[in-house]
């Protein structure tokens, strides 16, 4: 039995949560190879075995945290699909909140190095939300005339902002105040909810 695959999947973790710990603080720009080898307790030389560069490893990096988020925020057999969304973002983005802080400076930055990738993160997310709300706009449980699209997008962005406001100056508020209080607003909109 080979052991290697699973190594090298310890390994390559160990550089995503070392590179986020660091992008988060410092930002993609600022952030060395050798500054995540050596936070990850790694050589140099493993980050270019597993990944080729730190634009490869970023890019990974991008690909798998949005690949967690997806993972969280499948509805199935929730009573609330919404709620869920909701609850499960902010979730998410406090288990993750070095993920979060990426995202908001990477995906705004016009046009950024990783523009391409997080287009494509930022659809199939948002294509979840979608799925949900037109659910929901099916049922009659929102205003006539609201876009799925739109508000898609609209509650993803407002759910990454409130994550981050949430966590740099309300940290003492718990995942349920916040996702409550979100509630409130999204149920202020929709007559059927």
């Amino acid at each position: 039995m080979n052991p290697r695959p699973a190594r090298t999947s310890v390994t390559k973790q160990k550089l995503f949560d070392a590179a986020l710990r660091l992008l988060g603080e410092r930002g993609a720009a600022e952030v060395t190879v050798d500054e995540i080898a050596s936070a990850a307790g790694v050589a140099k030389g493993t980050v270019y075995y597993n990944f080729g560069s730190k634009d490869a490893l970023i890019d990974a990096l991008l690909r798998h945290g949005v690949d967690l988020l997806a993972q969280r925020l499948r509805p199935e057999g929730t009573d609330d699909p919404i709620e869920h969304l909701v609850g499960a973002s902010l979730g998410f983005f406090r288990d993750y909140p070095a993920f979060g802080q990426l995202l908001v400076s990477e995906m705004w930055r016009s046009p950024g190095q990783w523009h391409g990738t997080l287009s494509l993160l930022r659809d199939d997310i948002v294509a979840i939300f979608k799925q949900v709300i037109q659910r929901s706009a099916d049922a009659g449980k929102l205003p006539e005339g609201v876009q799925a699209g739109t508000a898609s997008a609209a509650l993803f962005g407002t759910l990454l902002v409130v994550a981050l406001d949430w966590q740099v100056f309300q940290p003492d508020r718990s995942l349920d105040q916040v996702r409550d209080s979100v509630m409130l607003l999204v149920r202020g909109v929709s007559p059927g909810a």
